[in-house]
């Protein structure tokens, strides 16, 4: 029997989902300077009357980031919440079919125009230095606003692997597990 991952597809997953666990890992980590701005602003706020004038801005900028950025790997994990309540009852042929014309019909024209729609609003925060409004702190917003156009690039690159395993599906009446696409 051939090894179940050589064909161009699979190896294409395989390819998807890697970088989809790496840069998930890489997303994850944003956590710790969230955790720092936020401590560090409790003990200036209450231990020394000083609150800082960045940490609002820093602390919803971050948590924005780590939300939107960790969108592909929560899709490639399937962790996603379903609210068909047939979906059980269904086969996995059947599931891949139904994932299948998702993706095709809605997943990624979704995510085609929320990359334009975002790419925009992001390049136009750049070319007029737009500010924050929100304190008196004042950073560019680009940076935050370049998170949307990335998180549906990184989404759309994720739901080729998703599409792939679920055309997989439809054909072979078997899902491919994360575990099965990551090993090398």
């Amino acid at each position: 029997m051939a090894e179940p991952f050589s064909s161009p597809l699979h190896k294409t997953v395989r390819i998807i989902d890697a970088f989809s666990d790496w840069s998930g890992k890489i997303v994850a980590w944003m956590i710790l300077p969230l955790v720092f701005s936020l401590t560090y602003e409790g003990f200036a706020r209450y231990l020394f009357n000083a609150p800082t004038l960045w940490a609002y801005d820093v602390s919803y900028m971050l948590y924005g980031a780590i939300f939107m950025l960790g969108a592909h790997y929560t899709l490639m994990k399937g962790a996603h919440i379903r609210t068909d309540m047939l979906w059980e009852k269904f086969t996995p042929r059947t599931k891949g079919r139904i994932d299948a014309a998702a993706y095709i019909f809605f997943f990624f024209p979704a995510m085609i125009l929320l990359f334009y729609a975002s790419v925009d609003e992001a390049w136009h925060a750049f070319k007029m230095g737009e500010l924050s409004e929100q304190t008196a702190w004042r950073p560019y917003l680009w940076p935050f606003k370049g998170i949307v156009p990335t998180t549906a690039l990184l989404l759309m690159v994720q739901g080729v692997s998703e599409l792939l395993k679920s055309l997989y599906a439809a054909r072979t009446g078997r899902f491919l597990t994360h575990v099965e696409t990551i090993q090398v």
